[in-house]
């Protein structure tokens, strides 16, 4: 799965985050303060000005912070009635249609059907309970203005601080209902989709390795299961009856045998690992140059998406993993669970029947020993699941490494060579938590590429140890929570744009800070500094006169003039992208398709990033509902 973007731990991020919230929100207070008395002392006088300004601020407060939750609750009950009026329960049906229409394209077939299948049921529900929210906030006030609704509502004791959080709460709850539906279809949908049963006879089966002699015990069987969904598993049936499938199209099966002799039945169960909920321990990456000494990235291939860096093949380059905290009662069995996803780049065809040969193998921080455990074909953009045994008794290789770093006092060595102990790599037997993990629970996981010519690419979260699984079912509902989050931000933004826009207006406005919500890391970076290609004006000259991002462009007046441009916009890009919300982190599709459990950390902090925007948006919409001649 890929993860550009660390995941902060809560407790560490909320300090800084609260404290950048509200240094945002007492500048955006004072900028309106000062150019709401600015005008009043224009259009009013100066004492009448400033009068005037300290009333609406002493009203702001009473109508915000004496709000009557029954009003509250009445409001909103208007709001789900109106929605109803408006007959959003269609939505329903067409989700329904869409999952009707979807078993007929959807191919269980597939490498990974489970990816394929939650990716298409979260899609689809987001964008359609979106589309719903975005219609119901954007125009119900705007109709009830053209209508004249709204006038019987404010003579009334209303407060319009009630007015606009009771839309927001309605139309919420309107579609929180709608999502949950739509999530309990998608999780039968799902289910049923992948469900699938092969058979297995004893015809299906022959001797491992050939007929068992007299005497002899019963001999290993294998075969394969019949076809179903478009796969076969191979089956090795083991002597003492305990077996299960090959894995296969991102599953297995598990196999019990009933019977003996002439009456002997295999019965295949149903596919497990399709839905899964990992709970990864990741490990923080370095990398080691062709000469041995450790950096932050590896080498660039060319490739324009920089969230891989690649290692050499043939030579002493690889990607090293540090894990640390390691405690043997975390991992019950006699091995550890070792997942992968790597990047392969090929710089010729190398032998075409096989994948890239890659190797794997684990070295101790403090003393240097190092074991290769595995010797691996690549498989690519495709998650590989290796075993780490505890006591390693197969082994391709052991010897003693230094670590290599820079200093600005040159090359220094971590141990250094005069302290390792090359008794440790004399040993036939290695046990995994004495010999290379480190009393304080630290251990190294190298990968390297053992064909020359070829490359591995690797970034931080591709390689991770299997602490166990979660629940599948809480992990769809978190996955459901984010798309919640979503409606929260659309419809918050609906209603404010709604309060003094018209209808169409406002909903082009909203979609328009949703699409460049998708964008906050680019225009940050365009706000920070350079790029390739330049900021905005200097990339537009560029792709107007089709000109490479990589080249200069031609020295004189125009070029000094676009690059000035490009320096007086960036403190506007990064307000940008600090004020725009950031949209796609809030959905968590990417966790519950690649079948990883989403973290309490990524939860607590997009439910918090979502009621920062809330709040200020309700009061924005109060303001402007409230300066509306309608509403006075």
């Amino acid at each position: 799965m890929v993860l550009e973007k660390e995941i902060p731990v809560f407790v560490d991020w909320i300090g800084g985050a609260s404290l950048d919230w509200v240094i945002a929100v007492a500048i955006f207070a004072v900028v309106a303060m000062a150019v709401s008395l600015l005008f009043a002392i224009v259009t009013r006088g100066p004492i009448r000005g400033v009068a005037g300004v300290g009333k609406a601020f002493l009203a702001t407060f009473a109508d915000v912070f004496t709000m009557s939750p029954r009003r509250i609750a009445a409001l909103v009950w208007l709001a789900v009635k109106e929605a109803i009026r408006k007959k959003v329960v269609v939505g329903v049906a067409v989700f329904v249609v869409v999952l009707m229409l979807a078993g007929w394209f959807l191919d269980p077939s597939s490498t990974n059907p489970g990816r394929l299948y939650l990716s298409f049921v979260m899609t689809a529900t987001s964008y359609l309970v979106l589309l719903l929210a975005l219609f119901l906030s954007v125009f119900s006030l705007p109709g009830d203005m053209k209508s004249k609704t709204l006038h019987t509502v404010v003579t009334k004791p209303v407060r319009h601080s009630e007015i606009v959080l009771g839309r927001i709460i309605g139309f919420t709850l309107v579609c929180t209902v709608l999502l949950a539906i739509m999530g309990v279809l998608s999780y039968f949908f799902v289910v049923r989709g992948l469900y699938h049963e092969h058979t297995l006879t004893a015809a299906d089966l022959a001797p491992a390795g050939g007929e068992a002699s007299a005497g002899e015990a019963e001999v290993p069987l294998v075969g394969m299961t019949s076809k179903e969904h478009g796969h076969r598993h191979e089956v090795y049936v083991d002597p003492s009856g305990a077996t299960r499938t090959r894995y296969e199209n991102g599953h297995t099966h598990a196999v019990t045998i009933e019977g003996s002799g002439d009456q002997v039945r295999y019965r295949v169960g149903k596919p497990e690992g399709v839905l899964v909920a990992r709970v990864p321990i990741h490990g923080k990456l370095r990398f080691r140059d062709i000469k041995g000494i450790d950096k932050e990235q590896g080498i660039n291939v060319g490739d324009e998406w920089f969230y891989r860096s690649y290692i050499q093949g043939g030579t002493d380059a690889a990607a090293i993993w540090t894990f640390t905290d390691l405690k043997e009662s975390d991992f019950p069995g006699d091995r550890i669970p070792l997942e992968m996803t790597l990047g392969v780049f090929r710089t010729h065809k190398g032998e075409i029947t096989r994948e890239v040969m890659g190797g794997l193998a684990l070295r101790n921080p403090d003393t240097g020993l190092t074991v290769e455990i595995e010797i691996f074909e690549s498989k690519e953009f495709i998650t590989q699941k290796l075993w780490i045994p505890k006591q390693i008794v197969k082994y391709s290789n052991r010897q003693m490494i230094v670590q290599k770093y820079e200093t600005p006092g040159g090359v220094k060595t971590k141990p250094t060579e005069a302290d390792l102990d090359d008794s440790l790599a004399k040993k036939t037997e290695f046990d995994l938590f004495k010999d290379l993990v480190t009393p304080d629970g630290r251990v190294e996981v190298w990968l390297q590429c053992l064909e020359p010519g070829q490359h591995f690419g690797a970034a931080q979260p591709d390689l991770y140890l299997r602490a166990g699984d979660a629940s599948v079912v809480w992990n769809f509902v978190k996955g459901y929570y984010g798309i919640w989050l979503q409606v929260v931000i659309v419809t918050s933004f609906g209603v404010m744009f709604s309060t003094f826009l018209s209808g169409a207006v406002a909903m082009v406005a909203t979609i328009g800070i949703l699409i460049a919500g998708f964008f906050t890391d680019h225009l940050m970076e365009l706000g920070v500094g350079p790029k390739y290609g330049g900021g905005p004006l200097e990339s537009f000259r560029r792709l107007i006169g089709q000109d490479n991002v990589m080249t200069d462009l031609p020295a004189g007046l125009g070029t000094d003039l676009v690059k000035m441009g490009d320096q007086l916009l960036q403190p506007t890009l990064r307000i940008m992208s600090a004020i725009l919300p950031p949209f796609d982190e809030f959905g968590c599709a990417n966790f519950v398709a690649n079948g990883f459990n989403i973290p309490a950390d990524f939860v607590l902090t997009r439910t918090f990033t979502a009621l920062a925007f809330f709040i200020p948006l309700f009061v924005i919409g109060y303001l402007f509902l409230r300066n509306r001649e309608v509403a006075r």
